[in-house]
């Protein structure tokens, strides 16, 4: 009987253990932050062919999730509903000085007004006679959300003009797709369009750039992934396996031969024509992305300086101690190496 219920214990231990395995073997979810694309990757990851995410579904998958910006992307990974966003310097260092959060920039997503590509631009209507930011007085101007790159570009046009927002012009959140609208019916002044919205303001006229991102904050680090340190720490597997698949896709973007396929996943996901996206998707003509994901450390602290400057900000720290490019550069050696 013994004998028998030694035995009986010891296939109970190994179904256990067998369990235990089968849980730990299920994919990592990430979900990632995203507000609009083709600006932001993430959402068209689920739509690449398989054969580049080849580690998807085995290792991980990643839910993507639509917030305007990285102010509420920011709150979102403090409080634990997304892994990581797609989070300005502006935000991080807010997260890291006032929330306590040790956070970790682990890619980038994109760059803005880096020589040879493109920046963002601000439009108004020619109607109004707004020439210079000085005008914006009494007006009403919209961002995505506050606490992110836009943000922070109109406030330090702002500063610049010696205009304070909420005080001299009111500021308010507009969903990037309503922008333009919002513009055209005149219930905003000022506002950022992104690409295709700034091309259809042009073909429409009526409407006229005043400034770029770059005029307000020069070349920026404009996105990056961004999540908890112990996370990234617990999951660096996955995460490798992960970026490694990322760094595929941008190469496979990035080949002219792959156009009609990708214009066509981004048409998909947003529910627009191809056509609106095949003149400048992942060209010179959209903004900068690392083909190793690598963020330009020098250039985010220099963004971060430059809003303290400014007075945008009054937080300042060493990004390099908060930015981890170890797993994208294990990512590369793994294709290098391929």
């Amino acid at each position: 009987m013994l004998k028998k219920l030694s035995r009986l214990g010891l296939t109970a231990s190994l179904l256990v253990g067998l369990g235990a395995g089968m849980v730990s073997a299920e994919p990592l979810k990430i979900r990632i932050q995203w507000s609009v694309t083709p600006a932001h990757l993430t959402p068209l990851i689920p739509h690449a062919p398989k054969n580049i995410y080849k580690h998807w579904g085995k290792s991980y998958i990643v839910e993507p999730v639509r917030m305007r910006g990285s102010g509420p992307a920011l709150q979102a990974v403090a409080a634990g509903e997304i892994e990581f966003g797609g989070i300005s310097v502006q935000a991080m260092t807010l997260g890291i000085k006032r929330a306590k959060l040790d956070l970790r920039v682990i890619a980038q997503i994109m760059s803005g007004g880096v020589e040879g590509w493109a920046s963002s631009e601000f439009y108004v209507r020619k109607s109004d006679k707004i020439n210079s930011f000085k005008d914006v007085k009494g007006r009403i101007v919209a961002v995505n959300a506050f606490g992110g790159t836009v943000d922070a570009s109109i406030r330090a046009m702002a500063s610049r003009a010696g205009l304070t927002p909420a005080k001299d012009f009111q500021v308010v959140e507009v969903r990037f797709p309503a922008m333009l609208p919002a513009l055209q019916s005149k219930r905003i002044d000022l506002t950022i369009l992104v690409t295709p919205f700034n091309l259809i303001a042009q073909k429409k006229g009526g409407f006229k750039k005043l400034f770029t991102m770059s005029d307000a904050l020069g070349a920026t680090e404009t996105l990056q992934w961004i999540g908890k340190a112990d996370f990234v720490k617990k999951n660096r597997a996955a995460l490798v396996d992960f970026l490694e698949d990322n760094l595929r896709f941008r190469q496979w973007a990035y080949n002219p031969a792959n156009r009609d396929k990708l214009t066509a996943i981004i048409s998909k996901v947003t529910k627009r024509p191809a056509k609106n996206y095949a003149a400048w998707a992942f060209t010179r003509k959209d903004n900068f992305r690392h083909p190793l994901a690598l963020t330009n450390v020098k250039r985010m602290q220099r963004n971060l300086d430059d809003l303290n400057k400014l007075g945008v900000l009054d937080q300042n720290l060493d990004i390099s101690k908060y930015v981890d490019m170890s797993l994208a550069k294990e990512a590369a050696k793994r294709l290098k190496n391929m």
